[in-house]
């Protein structure tokens, strides 16, 4: 895998990414109009990054909240 696009999230933050986005895709569920709209997309972005552990932003912030790998 590219060092790009390596895991930058730790364990809590995928935790946190991934109820917020079930809470998101149940508030677009629930709610009609642009904000469904807004949900909807907030809540497959936090999802998509809870299970593949890489977010762009932290990248282009240098921000890292999962360990760094041990060395050999």
């Amino acid at each position: 895998m590219h060092k790009f696009f390596a895991p930058n999230e730790g364990t809590a933050d995928r935790i946190i990414r991934a109820v917020l986005g079930i809470a998101a895709a149940v508030g677009a569920y629930l709610i009609s109009g642009w904000l469904q709209v807004v949900l909807a997309v907030v809540a497959v972005m936090l999802v998509f990054t809870a299970i593949t552990g890489f977010c762009g932003l932290y990248t282009l912030l240098g921000i890292r909240t999962c360990p760094l790998p041990k060395k050999k």
